[in-house]
């Protein structure tokens, strides 16, 4: 079965946003000229620009006209990648701000989810993940003390999975669980965000190639900046 005509169109238009044809925050021609173009009516030619305004790609600007959407942080769902390596694959530079850094008890869904015995400490660090200098996440890791307990701050803040492999350990299976939420006044304040504006919410664990899990993360992504991309 042939694809509908804005279908094709929709196609063509994505093709020239990751050609370059069209840029990043540029306004894109008016529906008159497309549809000239492409040589349907405009309704049809309607019908591809919504379709991208529904993916994010595009974005109506009321009296202005449509633009190319901001380019979102994209995670491929396939393979372990830390945000760093997510945020350079996408051409972006990335940072973070650290906002906490403690040594303490778990809570009992660490516990369980670390799989740890009793009396044993963990890491639980809170920090702001930047790229380009725009707040796109925040999340709370936890980590076993004693399997980081000879290692930097610096280096567990900033380069987790390469300090572990750094001291030995190969990093194994991750198990991710996502859904939708929205921001409270303390996710608004700390991302930069509305309140009430839509997050998308990772919960994470981590494991090493011997099956024990350690990493926990929960996190917040303001959900314009970024999107999960699931491929097998």
């Amino acid at each position: 079965m042939e694809e509908p005509m804005y279908i094709k169109i929709h196609n063509q238009i994505k093709r020239d946003i990751e050609n370059h044809v069209y840029h990043v925050g540029s306004r894109i021609p008016a529906e008159r000229q497309l549809a000239m173009k492409f040589g349907v009516s405009r309704m049809t030619l309607r019908q591809a620009i919504k379709t991208l305004e529904d993916e994010g790609i595009l974005e109506r600007r009321v009296g202005s006209g449509t633009y190319v959407a901001n380019q979102k942080v994209q995670e491929k769902m396939s393979g372990i990648m830390s945000f760093t390596e997510i945020t350079h694959a996408n051409g972006q530079t990335p940072s973070s701000k650290l906002i906490s850094f403690n040594i303490g008890k778990p809570s009992l869904s660490e516990k369980e989810r670390l799989k740890l015995v009793d009396q044993e400490q963990v890491l639980r660090m809170e920090r702001i993940r930047y790229a380009d200098e725009v707040p796109i996440c925040y999340e709370v890791v936890t980590i076993p003390y004693k399997l980081i307990k000879k290692m930097s701050k610096a280096d567990i803040s900033a380069h987790l999975y390469q300090t572990l492999e750094k001291n030995g350990y190969q990093i194994g299976r991750v198990t991710e669980h996502i859904s939708a939420a929205v921001a409270n006044e303390n996710a608004a304040r700390l991302l930069d965000a509305k309140k009430g504006e839509a997050l998308i919410t990772r919960l994470q664990v981590t494991e090493l190639s011997t099956g024990d899990p350690f990493e926990y993360t929960r996190a917040n992504y303001v959900a314009d900046r970024f999107e999960f991309t699931f491929s097998k």
